[in-house]
């Protein structure tokens, strides 16, 4: 059998050539898929998950078209390239999953200081506990990210890494696939964005607890702070209501802001 294949890779070599850059460009999709925002969600069955990576998989071999030559002199460190390349498409989808962390780190402030961390939910994506408000700003943050285009912005991203990153590369030149400044840039970011997001929430509360301390200094006999585990719930809801439009476009500024990066 395997001097079968000997033969066949030598009567068709672009054919050998074309499924050696076939393996290489799944093992980068595999990676990306793992962590790229949209396309990690577990909500999608794994056999949706594989027949779209295929399907990708077909697609971007015929437009990348490798050729012979350099596919013959590849095909000694296979299983590194392979690992290179699911490491490359990896390294992309964690980058884009960056910026929608941001809209969770704003979710978990709003949630500590409404008190309600002690409701919490399953998430199947990351297997872990979380707040509902993380949940419902992940929810959204994602409908408005795949809304702008952020899944072309991903796809975009994953066929520029053909150009910086071949396929056949055996060595990571990580300082061309990652911009440290923009790194920097997105991970600062999380914190900057998070209290962006839940500053009119944390002054409202704040505000709140000055009153409610003022209250109880004119009055100690009256325990006004046993309100505020009620108060602080109704009170942090009425203003994500009233605040909701204007995160809308602040969140969707974030996501365009971050469109040219891919």
């Amino acid at each position: 059998m395997d001097g079968f294949y000997i033969e066949l890779a030598k009567l068709f070599p672009q054919l050998n050539t074309s499924l050696l850059a076939g393996i290489y460009v799944f093992a980068r999709i595999i990676g990306f898929f793992r962590f790229a925002p949209v396309f990690n969600r577990k909500e999608i069955p794994g056999m949706v998950k594989i027949a779209l990576a295929l399907m990708f998989t077909i697609i971007l071999t015929c437009l990348i078209q490798p050729p012979v030559a350099v596919a013959k002199n590849a095909q000694d460190s296979m299983l590194l390239s392979i690992i290179l390349n699911f490491a490359v498409g990896a390294i992309i989808g964690y980058l884009a999953q960056l910026i929608l962390i941001a809209i969770d780190a704003g979710a978990d402030m709003i949630n500590m200081q409404m008190g309600l961390s002690s409701a919490m939910v399953l998430d199947p994506t990351t297997s872990s506990q979380v707040s509902i408000l993380t949940k419902l700003f992940s929810l959204l943050g994602l409908l408005i990210f795949i809304e702008l285009g952020g899944v072309y912005w991903l796809i975009k991203a994953l066929m520029r890494s053909f150009e910086i990153f071949p396929l056949f590369a055996t060595t990571l030149p990580l300082a061309k696939i990652v911009n440290f400044d923009y790194l920097i840039k997105m991970t600062s970011n999380v914190l900057y964005m998070g209290l962006q997001i839940a500053s009119p929430v944390l002054l409202a509360t704040l505000g709140q607890d000055i009153i409610l301390g003022v209250i109880s200094k004119t009055a100690p006999q009256v325990n006004v702070f046993q309100l505020s585990f009620l108060f602080k719930p109704v009170f942090g809801a009425a203003i994500l209501v009233w605040i909701m439009p204007m995160l809308l476009n602040i969140i969707s500024d974030y996501f365009l802001g971050y469109a040219n990066i891919f």
